[in-house]
């Protein structure tokens, strides 16, 4: 029978590694401007450096995000009902994925099309009923992911499940077990940009919400049996290894010469797509596998980070967005502009998720977050 982990065990490692996560798609946007990608705001000039190193970390983030929520959606529901479940999340996801649709998105969207628009009040009358959900995709796919998760939770304790554990506990022993799933991930990410090569954040959009909800279930699948996360911490040095050896085989394929007197452009874009989803899974292993081994505590002011980044994260990339516009105009270096971006977001977003959200309930049920005592906030 496999070992399942304790209900009340703080996995600390995932407390971290969400925060560290989060930070980094806000440096992500941060740097955005000056990739020379056709962001929102644009500065004149562009660093080719910039990009090469963006790019890479793109195969990192959201991933481990998502097989975060899904080991976090397990832990849950194995202390809730469905039904509770259930509600908690249409009250931390749906209602700050709704009013970031009509308050927070409508200026990123004016900021881009300002000529557009008389006003940023103006702009507002138009805007906040498109329902663009514009960066809060992430909030719409984890929505629909916790509607999947229940379903997928009976699944592990019933008898398929248990045949599904034991298979993924015989192959964890492996040093090798584990990331031979890597192939699957492969197979599912080809398969769908094949068929489907979209680009867009929709939830429609199945080359991207299937490659992510494979994350997503790993996460519930893995946390389901110590023996499988135990596993992590033992064969990191392995992981890491087939990392640094992905991400040779990432850059070597990224740097290619011109290839298409030789390949066509779908034999091209698939050879892309197995080196991108190879870096995502070794990374996650390797991040997940780490952490697991050295991080065993989450101090105060982490757990405090830990419930403030969610609407950090909400707000953060329409604040870039409207102090990008103004600072892409200075006659400044990137470093200079990127720097005083950087931290002028950071300020901001911090001073109005610890002082205008975290002390008032109804800010605090807006962004997702628990209602507490005026004592818990005094603390």
């Amino acid at each position: 029978m496999n070992k399942v982990l304790p209900q009340n065990k703080r996995y600390s490692e995932l407390d971290w590694l969400r925060v560290i996560l989060i930070f980094a798609v806000f440096l992500h946007h941060i740097f955005m401007p000056f990739n020379g990608d056709g962001w929102h705001v644009m500065n004149n000039e562009s660093s080719k450096v910039l990009d090469d190193i963006m790019v890479y970390f793109e195969q990192l983030r959201l991933q481990t995000l998502f097989f975060i929520a899904g080991a976090g959606s397990l832990l849950l529901l194995q202390k809730k009902s469905a039904k509770s479940f259930m509600l908690s999340k249409l009250q931390r996801l749906f209602v700050p994925l709704l009013v970031g649709m009509i308050l927070i998105v409508p200026p990123q969207n004016y900021i881009e099309n300002i000529e557009d628009y008389d006003s940023l009040l103006s702009a507002y009358g138009q805007l906040m009923w498109s329902f663009d959900n514009n960066h809060l995709w992430f909030i719409e796919f984890l929505l629909i992911y916790m509607l999947l998760a229940i379903p997928f939770k009976h699944f592990l304790v019933g008898e398929m499940g248990t045949v599904w554990i034991k298979w993924l506990e015989r192959l964890s022993r492996s040093q090798y077990g584990l990331l031979s799933l890597g192939l699957a991930l492969v197979i599912v990410r080809g398969l769908t940009k094949y068929l489907m090569p979209d680009d867009s954040h929709h939830i429609e959009n199945l080359s991207l919400s299937l490659f992510y909800v494979f994350f997503f279930f790993a996460g519930m699948s893995f946390i389901h049996s110590g023996q499988i996360w135990q596993t992590f911490a033992l064969h990191r040095r392995t992981y890491l290894i087939s990392l640094l050896i992905s991400s040779l085989f990432f850059y070597a394929y990224y740097y290619s010469p011109d290839l298409s007197p030789y390949l066509s452009l779908t034999a091209r874009w698939q050879i892309w797509w197995v080196v991108c989803s190879l870096v995502s899974w070794s990374g996650l292993l390797t991040m997940v596998g780490f952490a697991s081994a050295y991080i065993n505590r989450t101090p105060t002011w982490l757990q405090q980070t830990n419930e403030l980044i969610y609407p950090f994260y909400i707000l953060h990339q329409t604040i870039i967005v409207m102090l990008a516009f103004y600072i892409v105009q200075w006659q400044a270096g990137i470093m200079v502009k990127s720097f005083s971006l950087l931290l002028s977001a950071f300020i901001i977003c911090s001073f109005l998720c610890y002082w205008c959200i975290r002390p008032f309930n109804l800010m605090r049920y807006i962004f997702g977050l628990k209602k507490v005592t005026r004592e818990h906030v005094a603390k």
